[in-house]
């Protein structure tokens, strides 16, 4: 190396004698690192030591839990009623006034008779006469003194007689209007001495002993709500009714895709609530549901509801779910075990089949405090929870 230099020295500047210098040291290191490499192996890889996901869990006890339907509906009378005119006259007396109670089959005004009753008297005559006529002929008949068609004759006239009896009869009685039904007369619509004709409306007859509500059950719903459940019905003034579920009908109302149920609701006090509005909370079959903070409740890819949890294998297992009732301070739900580890932390940061590390933070029991999550709470719509 020294001779080298000594002779290159003479004839090549500096500079370039560095550089040669230079690009000699390169090759021998890269020459050295070559041999090593077939001499020795290479040092094996470290293995990368695998962590398990942490998550926070607690146990969760199902409980039987009660349900209710809530819908929004409108109270009617039991029995309603307007008393029309049959037949032509002048109102001579009103019988019932306004706020009266009546009993079926009692006369509430009377018209004027406008000669109805002359014609009743005519008819039963001629219906006497036909009757004599008939009873005659079948005598002769006997003796061929009169012939079959002559006997048909008369008992055709006979029955046509009878016919103007019944009219004539029901003309009379149409002079004094009953009442259907035991009830209260709810508004006059005449004043004695006004003249009316067949068709007017005289009286409207009420029957608030017991009320029936209506409303429409979402197809989604209907399925849970049965004739005979107990009814609470809440007023707008916060009072309340007792009723039950009378009758749900078989198809839907092809506008609103919902179905009408009907309730029966008691009214023992007589409550002036006919026609107005009020909420219906059905009572369905209790079930088994578990109550936690709503912070649980997670939308899966499909958009439904579902919980995680962690199965006795140590996996992430998702729950789809179904909201009985829903508030700020706990959701019920139905669709989960009877007993489940429920993870309350970290649920957003696993995956379904993921196998993960719990760390219990709760003895064995309901979850009724709010638990705090890595995600918001999902707000209550009207799609959760019982039907508005």
């Amino acid at each position: 190396m020294a001779s080298l230099r000594n002779t290159f020295s003479r004839g090549i500047s500096p500079v370039v004698l560095a550089i040669l210098m230079a690009v000699i040291l390169i090759l021998w290191l890269l020459l050295g690192e070559t041999r090593s490499a077939r001499d020795e192996a290479p040092a094996a890889a470290m293995p990368v030591e695998q962590t398990l996901e942490e998550v926070e869990t607690r146990w969760s006890q199902a409980e039987p839990m009660s349900r209710e339907q809530v819908l929004q509906g409108q109270l009617l009378p039991w029995q309603q009623v307007q008393i029309m005119a049959q037949v032509s006259g002048r109102v001579e007396t009103l019988f019932k006034q306004q706020g009266d109670r009546v009993s079926a089959g009692e006369p509430l005004l009377k018209l004027s008779d406008e000669g109805r009753s002359q014609l009743l008297a005519q008819a039963r005559a001629m219906y006497r006469l036909r009757q004599k006529e008939v009873e005659s002929a079948r005598k002769l008949k006997v003796s061929n003194y009169v012939t079959e068609t002559e006997v048909i004759r008369l008992e055709g006239e006979l029955a046509r007689a009878q016919a103007d009896l019944s009219a004539a009869q029901l003309a009379v009685e149409y002079n004094q209007p009953v009442a259907p039904f035991d009830g209260i007369v709810d508004r006059h619509h005449v004043e004695v001495g006004e003249l009316v004709q067949s068709g007017d409306a005289m009286m409207s007859l009420v029957n608030v002993q017991r009320l029936k509500a209506n409303a429409q059950v979402p197809q989604q719903d209907v399925g849970r709500v049965a004739q005979g459940q107990p009814v609470k019905l809440q007023l707008l003034d916060g009072r309340e009714l007792d009723g039950q579920v009378r009758f749900v009908s078989l198809a839907a109302d092809p506008q609103t895709r919902s179905f009408y149920v009907e309730i029966e609701v008691a009214n023992p006090d007589l409550w002036r609530v006919a026609g107005g509005s009020a909420t219906l909370r059905i009572q369905l079959a209790s079930v088994m549901a578990h109550r936690f903070s709503p912070a649980l409740l997670r939308l899966g890819p499909d958009g439904k509801l579902g919980v995680r949890a962690v199965g006795e294998d140590g996996k992430v297992i998702n729950y789809p779910v179904r909201v009985v009732s829903i508030a700020e301070d706990g959701a019920t739900v139905e669709g989960l075990p009877e007993r489940v580890q429920i993870i309350t932390q970290g649920a957003g940061f696993v995956n379904p089949g993921q196998q993960v590390e719990t760390e219990l933070v709760q003895s064995p029991g309901n979850i009724s405090d709010a638990a705090q999550s890595d995600t918001p709470p999902l707000q209550p719509s009207p799609g959760i929870g019982a039907a508005e």
